[in-house]
């Protein structure tokens, strides 16, 4: 970024350009010209940040000049010139976001210089900004990327911790030895959901969504398959029912994220008191839109969580719940895929889920 200060002054009169070249040469490095053409030339040519235009001039008004200009050169801050019969063009210009100030001819030089350094403050400040901005977006790469590559190498020792509990719960042990494994167990697998759903988050980020046909039915009886293979899902009746007509368009993968999710809730709050856990999935489609409608009969919540949890699912960040980050994913999905959820519970009765996606095609 250049530390000198270039100002750029166009105007149909000569003597203005003179005086005011006169008044800050010492100052600035000015450039001043009578010509459209040539102002647009100085701009390639160098980088100026405060750009001085007169209104009235016969080539082309100081507002349209900003027009021709703002999509090559944004950052520049612009001052109009002109005189108090010309206030609806100034106003004009403000609305249209391409005017910082505007001067009044004939110029009263202690408030044209204040204005000058007030410009070239507003640049500075606006170019910083930017700086910083560039700076934390790439810290902020830096850092998803570290979490990605940390959560992914977690896996490996964890999946041989799961197998490991396998093993030694098949040996004969006591009740008390058995009860131990079991927290283990358990821990262990919130700990592979929690790390699954940081990769999750990261690949939900990174991906572009792919919009090709997707046979839900497929997708979805194999991701209930794919459940089907934990030992847990034993205590479960899974109901899964989809009626398709038309081919549908939309990203399978932000589907997967979704209802793995719900099945991962499901399994996770599921009520030890009740002697079976049911999960209902029904799907019906059509030509505009997917609804899906998601069920289970676990613990449920409170008032005050169904609230905490529909401000999150809307984008409301005020209110945390635990990491809440598989409701986080879900959220994101529904959002990449122009979609709306909506959420209903009832503590010890279980949960419902209405999903709507349209077909992207």
């Amino acid at each position: 970024m250049s530390e000198i200060k270039r100002i750029l002054y166009l105007d149909d009169e000569e003597n203005n350009l003179f005086a005011f070249k006169a008044l800050f040469r010492r100052d600035y490095e000015i450039f001043t010209t009578t010509s459209p053409q040539e102002a647009v030339r100085y701009l390639n040519e160098n980088e100026v940040q405060v750009i001085l235009s007169d209104q009235k001039m016969p080539e082309i008004s100081g507002v349209e000049f900003f027009e021709l200009t703002i999509t090559d050169y944004p950052d520049a801050v612009r001052v109009l010139v002109t005189g108090y019969a010309d206030i609806e063009a100034v106003i004009d210009a403000i609305n249209k976001g391409q005017v910082y100030r505007y001067v009044t001819k004939p110029w009263d030089e202690n408030d044209l210089r204040i204005c000058i350094e007030n410009s070239f403050d507003r640049y500075f400040s606006k170019i910083e900004i930017k700086r910083k901005n560039a700076e934390l977006q790439e810290l902020n790469d830096q850092l998803q990327k570290f979490i990605y590559s940390a959560s992914h190498d977690m896996r490996a020792p964890l999946a041989s911790i799961k197998g490991v509990l396998k093993v030694a719960v098949s040996e004969e042990l006591s009740q008390k030895a058995r009860e131990y494994f079991s927290l283990i167990e358990k821990s262990a697998n919130r700990l592979d959901d929690y790390v699954q759903n940081i990769i999750h988050y990261y690949q939900n980020a990174q991906t572009e969504t792919s919009i090709k046909p997707v046979d839900l039915k497929a997708m979805a009886e194999s991701l209930v398959t794919q459940y089907q293979g934990f030992d847990v899902l034993e205590k479960f009746s899974i109901d899964l029912e989809v009626l398709s007509s038309t081919p549908f368009y939309t990203d399978e993968y932000r589907w997967r994220i979704i209802l793995g999710n719900l099945l991962s809730n499901a399994i996770r709050y599921r009520d030890q008191a009740k002697s079976q856990g049911i999960i209902k999935i029904n799907i019906i489609q059509n030509s505009e839109k997917a609804v899906m409608r998601f069920e289970e009969n676990g613990v449920g919540m409170t008032a005050d969580t169904l609230a905490q949890v529909r401000d999150m699912l809307q984008g409301s960040e005020r209110k945390t719940l635990g990491s809440g980050l598989g409701l986080y994913l879900i959220r994101e999905a529904v959002r990449r895929l122009s979609g709306s959820i909506k959420m209903d519970s009832t503590q010890g009765e279980g949960v419902a889920v209405t999903l709507e996606i349209p077909n992207l095609q």
